[in-house]
């Protein structure tokens, strides 16, 4: 899933990436503010049920699952929404809307509907439904830009997706409570991909009724209803309290959409949860400060940061131009001295922990005299007055503080003496442009939708992948990915 770079927990706020506040028990708020306190009743965990969750957030570019591309709206969609399978807290895929079975081949997998699976307005989830629910995934009127990369594996998906059919040979309605899909080959993601929202169930009479209002009223089968959403000033979730797979432990979850300052709101206690940016981490580390009680380690995230270029834009088609940039970004002494040595330097896409996660990867070291020769060597030689104007792409609205991390970046570059402006653009359209393949150079940040290292490695880089945002096309990558998909061995399929 695509995410702002400089996106940490929660989304609106600058953090830092492994800290965050957050209130414990029954914390107090303003007379003023509406936000309900969490009751005393203690949960077996040592937690405490009931209340609102109040955070600072963005809002999100759509609330359809089949057109979801990035971890603002998938926030709020996995909430409303669901699917066939999910994952549970340790990776693990599980039941959602149904149990499953495969065939001894690894190619049918056949799916029994949970008989208590509602929608919120508690009509049964039946096979038709999630039929009918694929099928408008894959629909070309439909428009999502990731159908292919996430359902594609189902027989029937291509030829619909390019118009060339009605319906999805792989998909079959046994009857009321039973369906079968079929894939063209064995492979081992496949039920992590059907976790990700392009293959969550969808109330068709809901969708086609409403026609285009029927966001402002989704009938989802997730763990909470959309209660309230006012564009650019809150978004509110109410509990679903028939929930097949049990009733959440909160009441609502309000999100704040009308921008403020993450530490200000929390100090105020206007929100319950913040991430800490690096000019209060200092302070609220003292165990003197009375923050420092409500400070937590986020737990590890499987995401990557990174500068996407454009190998069919110039001067980014000469691949010594991109190694010089590489080659020119000194990321360990801008983590130590930057971001007080919170983040992990990046030597490949795959984040450390994370299946197939090497160690050993090598990556760019820093290395500004050659960054220099490989400009000499370049189509631009020593005259880099005839090298195009680079752009490069952010999110954010116009004026926003460009990320110090970037900007040492941008100033090693600019030594090397190649001229780049930046580019800010809100989200939405960010991420329009961004699948358009509009941008010469981006910053962006992917984080993983299922643990497995297709959902890196193939999807950003398979010269017939949708999200494959920089272009990059090397058909022995592409042979490599290919044999991957297949493998049974996952050890091999790793290496």
């Amino acid at each position: 899933t695509t995410s702002p770079a400089s996106n940490n927990l929660p989304p609106s706020s600058n953090t830092a990436p492994t800290t965050a506040l957050s209130t414990k028990g029954a914390s107090t708020t303003p007379e003023s503010s509406s936000v309900q306190t969490p009751s005393d009743s203690v949960l077996s965990e040592g937690g405490t049920t009931g209340g609102t969750l109040v955070q600072l957030f963005r809002d999100p570019p759509t609330l359809d699952p089949h057109i979801t591309t990035d971890n603002i709206s998938g926030a709020i969609v996995n909430e409303i929404f669901g699917g066939l399978v999910t994952l549970d807290p340790d990776l693990n895929i599980v039941q959602d809307l149904a149990s499953w079975e495969v065939s001894s081949d690894g190619t049918v997998y056949t799916f029994h509907i949970n008989p208590e699976a509602k929608f919120h307005d508690g009509k049964k989830v039946t096979a038709k439904d999630v039929r009918w629910s694929l099928e408008r995934a894959t629909d070309p009127l439909t428009q999502s830009p990731v159908a292919e990369q996430y359902l594609g594996d189902i027989v029937g998906v291509s030829a619909k997706i390019n118009g060339e059919a009605d319906t999805l040979a792989g998909v079959r309605v046994i009857d009321d409570q039973t369906i079968e899909l079929t894939i063209d080959a064995a492979k081992s993601y496949f039920l992590a991909k059907l976790t990700y929202p392009t293959g969550f169930i969808l109330d068709r009479k809901n969708v086609e009724n409403e026609a285009g209002d029927w966001l402002r009223n989704p009938n989802g089968t997730g763990p909470f209803k959309l209660e309230q959403y006012d564009i650019g000033e809150t978004l509110r979730l109410a509990r679903n309290e028939d929930y097949h797979l049990g009733a959440a432990f909160l009441d609502e979850v309000e999100f704040i959409l009308s921008g403020g300052t993450g530490m200000l709101m929390y100090e105020n206690d206007e929100i319950h949860i913040t991430g800490v940016g690096l000019a209060d981490l200092e302070r609220v580390q003292d165990p003197s400060d009375r923050l420092y009680s409500d400070l937590h380690k986020a737990p590890p995230a499987f995401n990557t940061s990174y500068v996407g270029m454009n190998v069919n834009e110039p001067p980014l088609d000469d691949p010594k131009v991109r190694q010089a940039l590489n080659y020119a970004a000194n990321k360990e002494a801008i983590n130590m001295a930057v971001l007080n040595d919170l983040m992990v330097p990046a030597k490949g896409i795959i984040p450390p922990g994370f299946p197939s996660y090497n160690p050993d990867i090598r990556g760019y070291e820093y290395n500004p005299e050659k960054a220099k020769q490989l400009l000499s060597a370049s189509t631009y030689g020593d005259n880099l007055d005839d090298m195009p104007l680079i752009i490069l792409s952010i999110s954010g609205s116009f004026g926003a503080t460009v990320p110090l991390d970037l900007e040492v970046i941008l100033q090693a570059w600019a030594d090397l003496g190649i001229r780049v402006e930046i580019q800010q653009t809100e989200w939405a359209t960010f991420l329009q442009d961004l699948h358009g393949r509009r941008f010469q150079l981006f910053s962006i940040g992917w984080g993983a939708d299922y643990p497995d290292p297709e959902n890196f490695l193939d999807v950003l880089f398979h010269s017939q992948s949708d999200n494959n945002h920089t272009n990059y096309n090397n058909p022995t990558v592409d042979a490599l990915l290919e044999r991957a998909r297949v493998e049974p061995d996952q050890t091999t399929r790793f290496e």
